[in-house]
Order: structure tokens, then C-alpha cells, then sequence
């Protein structure tokens, strides 16, 4: 059925949408996929421009979601701020605020080429205080990934960034062992290997967006085999990953076991410029703590806000206008120490709601481009030889993750 929605969509540029808080004029289509078409669209009588999100079906999932995320402020917690809800025709329409540009056509545009440690930490402390909105009200988004982060406005509010797309959103008590979710190169060990989930499963595609916009290469490719992850052993309700030698047994077929792994330690090992190596070690120990293969060992929204990363020296993230979190004392000092609780501010909303927008992406990304050398745009970092990432352009495993065995 919805693969045949660009063929029964009737909506064209210039109708009309009759919303319950306001009428709009479609005036262009920003984007299109297998569930729908996302148009720019004018509020008659009003100088308001939203984009909304034309589906083919009930799209209740999505809408649950967006009224349980009412409860929270979207622009404190960096979420895309909800506008209404409405029929048309055999059509759901879901209206949103205009934003700029997703992460994927932004790093698109510059080829992945890195960026630095002070504007992953922007994009990563928004993105686990969006994390952290999420988990007050139960949801689990379950389905981040470069194109469903948005940039406001990339002009006049460098990296300021909000989540988007809550259809494949769901409650932290509804999720079903086993269920597959994610898109698979995003996907965290628990889902790929059939375990309970929970909230951490986004923490763990957070981390991995982290890495990725910091080395601008993807850990994995899309068309990662990821079937052999999928034996495990249990042992008094824990688990252990095997090697590539103890597959190979057990299938009857050679399991790969040379790719030359990346290790995230190489991040700081490589790192030339003296003033940032504490940077740099802070943002990796972050990570691994991110992308811990043991769910029940992975750090938590709140946890990774007070991390060193944000909190050492003078360093906070610069994205927007901030303001004091709601929810803690403003903070009074700052804290060298790994177990410093001082608590950083939070972007406040944008000034101004943004009136273009490149792109509303539905699509799953496309299969990553080639890479550039880390080194060339970070000259903190040596250049990589050959042995340092994978030389299979298909995109084999290229991390290595720390594995915590449980003998």
C-alpha cells in the first residue's frame, strides 16, 4: 500500500488543507518516501509556515507520540515542536515547525568531512538532553539516525539541532524482545541479537553518530552482515559475544576474522595537538561508555550530561541561546574531577522560527560515500595507514567496540 503512494498522493502544490487550528497552502514539497510526502506549507491569514507530513494511513503511532512528547517543552529539549494533527481525505496530515537541514544532507554537502570536538559537543549535548525529554515521559525513539536530526538554522544558529520522526517511537514498557527496530546501521547489539530492550538502544545510536561525525566514515555499511551476531550464548541471564575462530565452528564456514579494527583509544593515541588531548580523551571515554555492548553497563542520559566531556574547564556547548535547566540549581562552579556534578545549561528555543527548509527527509540514507582521512581535516590526528580502517569499500566493521566477556 505505501509503496504506491507517490502514485495516489492527490495533494498538489497549491491546495488547500482544511487543519483544525488553521487552514494551509501547500506551496512546494520538501521531500517524499514509501510512507508519505512532507510539504511546505503558509497558514492562511497568517504570516506561519509549517511543514506537514502527508501519510498514507492512520499514522496514530506517530501521533501518540507526539502528544505524549507534549507534556514536555519541545524547543527545552530540543525536540521538533508538534502543531497539529488532521485528516484529509484518506490522508493523516501531521503539521511541524520548518526546520533547516538534516545532519545527513549537511555532512552530504561537505563530503563527511569531519567535525571538530567543540561542535560534536553542541550536537551531542542536544542530542542527550532530547534523550533525557524522551525518557521523562517513557518514549523511546527507536529509529535515530543522521537524516531524523535536524539543524534549526544552520546560519544564524550554528549546529543547534532537534529530533525528528516519531513514527517508529514507543513506550518503554510496550517494546517486545526480539523486535527489530532501527535502521540496521544504526542498530545496537541488544536489538541485533533478539535481547530485552529499553531506552538504551538510542543511546547507543547517538554514540555511534558521535563517532561518525568525528571521524566522518561509518563504522559499518548498510548491507553489514550482522546474522553472525545473532548466536549467543546464555549463562545465568547474561551473554557473551563469541570470536570469529568460535563462529566458524559453529557454522561449518569461514567466519572473516582480518578486518582491521579501529579502536576509539586510536583517537586519542593519534592526537598531535597537546591542547586537546584531554578533549579528546574525555569525548572517547564518553563513547565507549555510549556504545558499551552490555545495555545494563551503558551510561544514562543524566549520567552522560554531568560527564567530564561537558563539564571540565570553561567548555560548554555553544549552540543557541542558553538557559538554566528546569529541572537542577543553576551551577555555581566548575569541577575538574571525572565525578564533578556540576550541571550545564540547555539551549533555549531559537529567535525566530526559520522559513526554508532543504529537506524533511523519509528516506533511509543512502550508502555512505567514500570517506576522507580524518587527518586531513583534524590535523590533531595522524593519517590513518592502511591497516587502520577497513579497506573494503562495502563497509565491514571498522570499530572496535570494547567487549565485556562474562566467563
Amino acid at each position: 500500500m505505501f509503496s504506491n503512494m507517490r502514485n495516489k498522493c492527490c495533494v498538489r502544490e497549491g491546495f488547500i488543507l482544511l487543519g483544525r487550528k488553521g487552514v494551509y497552502k501547500v506551496e512546494k514539497f520538501l521531500g517524499e518516501g514509501s510512507y508519505g510526502k512532507v510539504a511546505k506549507c503558509k497558514k492562511l491569514g497568517t504570516d506561519q509556515v509549517v511543514a506537514i507530513k502527508i501519510i498514507w494511513g492512520s499514522g496514530q503511532m506517530e501521533i501518540n507520540a507526539l502528544e505524549e512528547l507534549s507534556q514536555i517543552n519541545a524547543d527545552d529539549h530540543n525536540l521538533v515542536k508538534f502543531v497539529e494533527s488532521f485528516k484529509y481525505k484518506k490522508y493523516t496530515c501531521i503539521a511541524f515547525e520548518v526546520l533547516d537541514q538534516s545532519l545527513l544532507d549537511f555532512m552530504e554537502k561537505r563530503d563527511f568531512h569531519p567535525l571538530t570536538v567543540e561542535e560534536i559537543r553542541t550536537i551531542a549535548w542536544q542530542l542527550i538532553v532530547a534523550l533525557k525529554g524522551l525518557k521523562s515521559v517513557n518514549l523511546v525513539h527507536c529509529d535515530i539516525k543522521l537524516d531524523n536530526i535536524m539543524l534549526v538554522d544552520q546560519v544564524s544558529e550554528p549546529f543547534r539541532v532537534k529530533l525528528i520522526d516519531f513514527g517508529l517511537a514507543e513506550k518503554i514498557g510496550h517494546m517486545r524482545t526480539g523486535a527489530t527496530m532501527q535502521n540496521i546501521c544504526y542498530r545496537a547489539p541488544e536489538v541485533i541479537l533478539g535481547l530485552p530492550l529499553d531506552q538504551s538502544v538510542d543511546l547507543w545510536t547517538v554514540g555511534y553518530i558521535l563517532f561518525v561525525l568525528y571521524t566522518g566514515s561509518f563504522i559499518h555499511g548498510w548491507d553489514a552482515d550482522y546474522n553472525i551476531l545473532r548466536t549467543k550464548e546464555n549463562s545465568q541471564d547474561v551473554w557473551k559475544l563469541d570470536t570469529a575462530q568460535q563462529q566458524s565452528k559453529k557454522k561449518g564456514r569461514l567466519v572473516e576474522d582480518n578486518i582491521p579494527f579501529w579502536s576509539c583509544d586510536q583517537l586519542i593515541h593519534s592526537c598531535l595537538d597537546k591542547t586537546k588531548i584531554k578533549e579528546v580523551e574525555q569525548f572517547v571515554d564518553l563513547l565507549k561508555r555510549m556504545l558499551m555492548v552490555d545495555p545494563r553497563k551503558r551510561i544514562s542520559p543524566s549520567e552522560a550530561l554531568q560527564h567530564p566531556f561537558f563539564t571540565m574547564g570553561r567548555v560548554q556547548p555553544t549552540a543557541g541561546t542558553h538557559t538554566t535547566n528546569p529541572e537542577e540549581p543553576p551551577a555555581v562552579e566548575v569541577h575538574l574531577q571525572p565525578e564533578a556534578k556540576e550541571v550545564t545549561n540547555t539551549p533555549q528555543r531559537p529567535a525566530a522560527v526559520p522559513q526554508e527548509c532543504s529537506s524533511y527527509p523519509l528516506n533511509p540514507p543512502p550508502h555512505p560515500q567514500p570517506q576522507p582521512n580524518p587527518s586531513e581535516v583534524h590535523p590533531s590526528i595522524w593519517p590513518l595507514t592502511a591497516r587502520s580502517v577497513p579497506p573494503n569499500p562495502r563497509g565491514k566493521s571498522s570499530l572496535k567496540i570494547p567487549l565485556h566477556r562474562v566467563e
